[in-house]
């Protein structure tokens, strides 16, 4: 009995240590993560914060340094992520919906999820790639503003389905019995009953997606976007840029100054990026506890 008890103890000490190494070695790992972003923050805020001024909100890009702005990328961002995430949150909820809720279980319905989850980790360069193919060359829509909406559109689209599943999911099962118990029907138990409490999770997921969608580069690159433009889009089919576009274009100079003008982009781009996690993380408790 006392060695059972003996070999007892060893194995939990044995664990323990175990335990105690592997939580160091996850502390570590996450603790040079964390040293190396804080590393670029700073890096970037000391080269950009001096560039922070008025002048940046209401100058267009210029091949002069001094003169330079970024009037243009921000209005052109602005317009993209208001005209992307209505039509991006119909699509993909409403996918979503139908798949997780009416579609059932068959064979086909396996293989689309399958894709759809495939698609969410596919590199932004192939959406580039089909966005040139399908909207600016196959619909002569040029490079407009409505090519790179659609484009990033479907980028976004797959990780806003996977994402908007996944919380419909999460609904326990009585909620939808108890409204079919009460005789509602099947669209009266989504949307009283399951998308209620799945709506949390949902725009937590389509606010993620669309800040990745804001700070691509690439997709926009291949459609066309331009890297200087001195004017604001007045239509859909107008050319236009963006804070990414506009930021990979400074760096790429060899001028110190640009640079400079770009490490000031970035500080704005991360900043909006900030305020659409913070919503996210706010619209997610706002709709938890009225839940």
């Amino acid at each position: 009995m006392e060695q059972l008890n003996l070999g007892d103890s060893k194995g939990i000490n044995r664990r323990r240590r175990s335990d105690q190494t592997l939580h160091m070695i996850f502390l570590a790992c996450t603790s040079i993560g964390i040293l190396a972003l804080m590393a670029l923050i700073v890096t970037i805020v000391m080269d950009g914060v001096h560039r922070l001024s008025p002048d940046l909100f209401t100058n267009f890009p210029s091949r002069i340094a001094d003169k330079a702005g970024l009037k243009s990328p921000i209005v052109g961002t602005i317009y993209l992520l208001l005209l992307m995430a209505p039509l991006s949150f119909v699509l993909g909820v409403g996918a979503a919906i139908f798949l997780e809720e009416y579609a059932g279980r068959s064979r086909w319905v396996r293989l689309i999820q399958l894709n759809i989850s495939t698609l969410a980790g596919v590199p932004s360069i192939i959406y580039g790639i089909l966005g040139l193919a399908i909207f600016v060359r196959g619909m002569n829509l040029g490079r407009s503003l409505l090519s790179g909406v659609l484009t990033m559109t479907l980028l976004v689209l797959p990780i806003i389905i996977v994402a908007a599943q996944e919380a419909l999911r999460a609904v326990p099962k009585n909620r939808r019995d108890a409204s079919y118990a009460l005789g509602a029907t099947k669209w009266q138990t989504v949307s009283s009953a399951v998308l209620p409490s799945a709506i949390p999770g949902i725009m937590t997921g389509v606010i993620l997606a669309l800040s990745r969608a804001i700070g691509e580069t690439a997709p926009l690159i291949m459609i066309g976007a331009l890297t200087y433009v001195a004017f604001l889009p007045e239509n859909l089919l107008d050319s236009f840029t963006v804070m990414p576009i506009q930021i990979f274009n400074w760096v790429s100079r060899p001028s110190e100054a640009f640079h400079e003008l770009a490490a000031s982009g970035i500080i704005l781009l991360l900043i909006m990026l900030f305020i659409m996690n913070i919503a996210a993380v706010w619209i997610r408790n706002k709709y938890s506890k009225n839940i």
